[in-house]
């Protein structure tokens, strides 16, 4: 990878209601707000990520869908956002049908690191600046282990993995972590995990700390030092089509994303350090 190309990072876990849309929406923001230009790609067909960014879904004329089938290029399925520096392509229903219309296409598991690759080079080469260059592009995976999963991780750098705090948090990182193996064996071998972030943790439960320490016990430090919070007002914002960080920039939460934000630049540059070295 060269310096033109941007960092992507999948968020990643097959189970469902783990927090996945909510860390791609507050994490871009908060990258966006500390002076990162950011893309999410919204792969899930439900477009969550989409709508809680406030784009109308009679808007998104043209989505991942079609940049995946070959129709167009990443460019035309841009859209702004009301955040600063964040900008998104959005999902629609028609993601549902990605597989069906791929599925005998020998590069169909690169599609969506071609587009990315493309558009960084275009962007590089474009002396006017009018094609936009990201350094951070995080990619909203659907919770199940499809062709879209499968396209974000052989596009991705790493794998950053929403954790709920509850009873069978591990079972499902298991299975995870064997899908990110068999990633790397076949498609992309320097895939790795970038880090587990724990979510929606409610201090007066006392599961939430068992798991916690459980998953901290297994996974060391993979797991981010910052753990986000369940918080009310980060569950109200999507609804508002805004980042919890616009909603409520003071609340547990929109803190929370901001601090994950911090820890993964240090990450990203300790790596780049660790590299050089």
């Amino acid at each position: 990878m060269t310096e033109d190309q941007p960092r992507v990072l999948a968020l990643a876990n097959q189970k469902g209601g783990v927090g996945k849309t909510t860390t791609a929406i507050n994490l871009g923001t908060a990258l966006a707000a500390i002076g990162e230009e950011v893309l999410i790609v919204d792969l899930d067909p439900q477009g969550n990520a989409s709508t809680g960014l406030g784009i109308d879904r009679r808007s998104r004329s043209v989505s991942t869908y079609d940049v995946l089938v070959g129709d167009v290029p990443l460019s035309e399925a841009l859209v702004e956002t009301v955040v600063p520096r964040l900008t998104v392509a959005p999902s629609t229903l028609d993601n549902l049908g990605v597989e069906l219309e791929i599925a005998q296409q020998g590069d169909r598991a690169f599609r969506l690191r071609k587009a990315i690759r493309a558009h960084a080079d275009t962007a590089a080469a474009d002396k006017t600046g009018a094609t936009k260059r990201f350094s951070y592009i995080l990619v909203d995976c659907p919770p199940s282990l499809n062709l879209l999963t499968v396209n974000a991780m052989a596009a991705a750098n790493s794998i950053l993995v929403p954790l709920q705090c509850e009873f069978f948090a591990l079972e499902g990182l298991s299975q995870l972590l064997q899908t990110v193996e068999q990633v790397k064996k076949s498609l992309n071998p320097t895939l790795t995990i970038h880090g587990i972030v724990l979510t929606m943790y409610d201090s007066r439960n006392n599961l939430s700390g068992q798991v916690v320490s459980d998953v901290r016990s297994h996974m060391g430090e993979t797991v981010y030092e910052t753990i986000i919070p369940r918080n009310v007002r980060v569950s109200e914002a999507p609804s508002y089509g805004k980042p919890a960080l616009l909603y409520d920039l003071k609340c547990s939460g929109s803190q929370a994303y901001l601090k994950l934000a911090s820890e993964i630049i240090q990450r990203e540059r300790r790596l780049r350090a660790a590299n050089a070295a």
